[in-house]
């Protein structure tokens, strides 16, 4: 295969969650088989349809938008979570967990009493899309949802497998929270030479969804926008709102006990950073 021959790359979107997913998937070019990209839009549909059952099946149980699900039950107390699902249940042991982990800066309670597990719900829906992904056969796709983001591989798999240049990350991009229509930055998700694999990003603030992480002492949080580069969407997606919530003593705490890479935005403007999001990165 010649080096310059470019990777088929395909994407779809769909929506999901009260938000927007997108799929990126790219293939490899088969010219010995005549293949034309087809083949590779083909299978991305068919995983399509797959991970978007995928978010359906946890937004059905746990979406407190609608009115039949469990999570909406709990909320109106006509169900206790002790005679709830064992779905359910493994979903708030896993957030009472993170809730030690991060001192009570990510808690699965509202101010006003009512449990809400969407701030784990969310991530535990990419992460199923992404075993499903893996198991239909693909090897190189970016899922973004929302903004939290999961990938495997690389956008540039001929380059891996035909002798090429070394393959691409993907880039993923960080969005400035007093102008969406610029970035911050791009950090490198997977195969990024010499990094340590981090496969997912995630971004909690009021900037897209206004005020809806309440701060650990009561005010007003110290960031608008936290970004946390984490080897699993999970880990990414709770210290991101840990932090918003906790400021910059949960800051510390994660850095010094997750291997994480953070970019925090003051609510003055000023930034925040880890190494991994200071180095320059091409796209």
């Amino acid at each position: 295969m010649p080096e310059n021959q470019p990777a088929n790359l395909n994407a779809r979107t769909f929506l999901a969650m009260g938000t927007v997913v997108s799929l990126s998937a790219a293939f490899a070019p088969r010219p010995d088989a005549g293949d034309d990209g087809g083949d590779g839009a083909r299978r991305l549909d068919a995983a399509v349809r797959v991970i978007e059952a995928d978010f359906a099946t946890l937004e059905d149980r746990f979406s407190l938008f609608r009115e039949d699900s469990e999570a909406s039950a709990l909320a109106r107390g006509v169900l206790r979570l002790a005679n709830a699902s064992a779905e359910t249940r493994a979903v708030y042991t896993d957030a009472i967990e993170w809730r030690r982990r991060t001192h009570g800066a990510f808690t699965p309670e509202r101010p006003d009493g009512v449990l809400d597990l969407s701030g784990i719900v969310k991530a535990r829906a990419i992460a199923e899309a992404g075993r499903s992904l893996v198991a239909l056969g693909l090897t190189d796709w970016c899922l973004n949802a929302g903004g939290d983001v999961l990938v495997a591989g690389t956008p540039s798999p001929s380059n891996a497998t035909s002798g090429g240049d070394a393959a691409r990350p993907w880039l993923a991009g960080v969005v400035d929270p007093e102008d969406r229509r610029t970035l911050l930055g791009a950090y490198p998700l997977a195969g990024a030479p010499g990094c340590v694999a981090r496969r997912a990003l995630a971004t909690s603030g009021s900037a897209e969804r206004g005020d809806h992480i309440w701060a650990v002492s009561g005010g007003a949080p110290e960031f608008m926008q936290v970004s946390v580069a984490a080897a699993d969407i999970e880990t990414a997606d709770v210290l991101a709102t840990a932090i918003v919530a906790g400021g910059r003593e949960m800051l510390d705490l994660a850095t010094a006990q997750w291997d994480v890479d953070v970019l925090a935005v003051t609510n003055d403007g000023g930034l925040l950073a880890t190494p991994g999001f200071r180095a320059p990165h091409a796209a």
